[in-house]
C-alpha cells in the first residue's frame, strides 16, 4: 500500500518502523515528519492540520491508507474530509475526537455508558475552582479541558499550586477539577472501526519528569510492556484486557455510534486500578506516546492489515492481534529545560554508536538536520527502544545504548522499568 502518515514526532516514528518491518513493502510517507523518520519514509512538505491539503495530496498521490498520529489534525477535522472523498483513514472524525479534545465531552459520554471513572466538576470562574478544590479535598486534580499536548494536568498537595495551574487555563475556557485517584495507571490501546474494538498490549508510561515520580508533569519520559503484574490481580494480562474491554471500550464505543459520532481510529484508554476497581482516568482519540514506542515493536500481526481493516469498518473479520513475548522498554532523552523551557538547537552526538547496540532502535521525536549535523529541536528529543527475553536484559540495552548519546544539558530517567526487573 502507499501510506501516508501524519505527525513529526517519536509516536509517529514506531507507527513507520512498524509498517516498514512488516513482509509486505509499502510505500511510506510522513507529513512533516522529522530527520529521523526521514530516513524510513518518503518526507512530505505539507500542514498536516490542514484538512484541504491533506485530502488533496491523497487524491493526487493515489493514498491508499491515511494515518493520524498527532491529536491536533483530528481535532481539526482532518479524518472527516478524507472520509467525504473516500479515502480509508485510521483516526476518528472531529465530534468524535472530542473524547480527547475536551475533558468535560469525555466525562458525559462515560456517564451515559456506563464506564466507572471518578468525579469530576467543570469550573469555569477561580471561585468555582476554589470551592470544588475544598469539596474534594487533598491531592488537588486540576486539568485543562482542551488540548494541552500532555500538559495540562495538575496532581497536587499545594492548594495554591492547583488554583495557579487553573489560572493558567480558565483564560482560554472552563478546567476540570476532578477526585483523585489512587494505585497504579495502565495504558490499554483498542483499534475501533465504528462498531467494533481490538485490543492491543497494555504498557505502563512514566509522566513525572524525574526519578521516583518526583518533578513536574510532562508529556511522557519512559514506558515499558507488557505488564506481568497484571496477573496478580486478574489472573492473567488476557483477563485485564478483556474486563476493560467489556467494561470501557465497547461501552463508550456503542455510545458514540449511538449519538451519530462513531469512533473510527485508536481509542487510548487512560486507566488507574484503584482499591474499588479499574476506573478511566482520561481517553486520548489517536496512539499514545511513548506507549507506542513500546507496544508496536511487540506486535506480531501487520499492523498494515489492522489499520485498514479499521479505517475500512471490517475489524470483526480479524482475530485478536498477536504479541510476541517479549520485553519492551523505552527511555525518553529530553532537552535541557524540558517541560517548561526546553532549549533546542544543540546538536546530537553518538547516534550511530547507540543505534548500533544489539537489540536497540531509535525514534526521533525532535530532530532536524543542519548540513551533516543533527540538531536537537524540540523538548522530548529521542526515545530509546529496549527489547530483550526479559526487562533486565531490555533495560541494559536501552541504557547502554543512551550512554552513546551527547547532548549537552540532555536529561532522563534512570527508573525506567525498574519496578519490573526487581520483582
Amino acid at each position: 500500500m502507499k501510506i501516508l502518515v501524519l505527525g513529526s514526532g517519536a509516536r509517529e516514528h514506531a507507527i513507520i518502523l512498524a509498517l516498514k518491518s512488516e513482509s509486505t513493502a509499502h510505500d511510506l510517507f510522513i507529513a512533516p515528519g522529522n530527520a529521523g523518520i526521514a530516513q524510513d519514509a518518503t518526507p512530505v512538505a505539507l500542514n498536516a492540520n490542514d484538512p484541504v491539503a491533506v485530502t488533496n495530496y491523497a487524491i493526487e498521490n493515489g493514498i491508499d491508507l491515511v494515518v493520524v498520529g498527532p491529536e491536533a489534525p483530528l481535532i481539526a477535522g482532518v479524518a472527516d474530509a478524507l472520509r467525504q472523498r473516500g479515502i480509508p483513514v485510521f483516526g476518528p472524525g472531529k465530534a468524535a475526537a472530542a473524547l480527547e479534545g475536551s475533558k468535560a465531552f469525555a466525562k458525559r459520554i462515560m456517564d451515559a455508558a456506563g464506564v466507572p471513572t471518578g468525579r469530576a466538576t467543570r469550573a469555569a470562574t477561580l471561585d468555582e475552582v476554589a470551592t470544588t478544590l475544598d469539596e474534594y479535598g487533598a491531592p488537588y486534580v486540576v486539568k485543562a479541558d482542551g488540548l494541552a499536548a500532555g500538559k495540562g494536568v495538575v496532581v497536587t498537595t499545594d492548594r495554591d499550586e492547583a488554583l495557579a495551574h487553573a489560572e493558567t487555563y480558565l483564560p482560554v475556557g472552563p478546567v476540570l477539577v476532578e477526585e483523585f485517584l489512587s494505585g497504579p495507571e495502565v495504558s490499554l490501546f483498542f483499534l475501533a472501526d465504528g462498531d467494533t474494538v481490538r485490543p492491543l498490549s497494555p504498557a505502563q508510561d512514566y509522566k513525572r519528569l524525574g526519578d521516583g515520580d518526583e518533578g513536574p508533569n510532562t508529556g511522557g519520559m519512559g514506558a515499558y510492556s507488557p505488564l506481568p503484574w497484571l496477573a496478580d490481580q486478574f489472573g492473567s494480562e488476557a483477563a485485564f484486557v478483556q474486563q476493560v474491554t467489556d467494561e470501557v471500550a465497547l461501552p463508550v464505543i456503542r455510545q458514540l455510534d449511538a449519538e451519530g459520532t462513531p469512533f473510527i481510529g485508536l481509542l487510548y484508554a487512560g486507566l488507574i486500578l484503584t482499591e474499588t476497581g479499574i476506573k478511566v482516568i482520561e481517553f486520548n482519540a489517536r496512539f499514545g506516546d511513548p506507549e507506542t514506542q513500546v507496544v508496536l515493536p511487540r506486535l506480531v500481526t501487520p499492523l498494515s492489515e489492522l489499520l485498514l481493516a479499521a479505517a475500512s469498518g471490517h475489524l470483526e473479520d480479524h482475530p485478536l492481534p498477536e504479541f510476541s513475548s517479549k520485553s519492551a522498554v523505552t527511555v525518553v532523552l529530553a532537552s535541557e529545560g524540558y517541560p517548561a523551557n526546553p532549549i533546542t538547537g544543540r546538536e546530537i552526538t553518538g547516534l550511530e554508536h547507540a543505534a548500533a547496540t544489539p537489540n536497540v532502535h531509535i525514534a526521533h521525536a525532535a530532530t532536524a538536520a543542519d548540513g551533516s549535523a543533527l540538531l536537537a529541536t524540540g523538548g522530548r528529543v529521542l526515545n530509546v527502544v529496549g527489547l530483550g527475553n526479559d526487562f533486565a536484559e531490555a533495560r541494559t540495552s536501552a541504557y547502554a545504548a543512551l550512554g552513546k548519546i551527547e547532548l549537552e544539558g540532555a536529561q532522563y530517567r534512570k527508573d525506567i522499568a525498574a519496578r519490573v526487573v526487581s520483582e
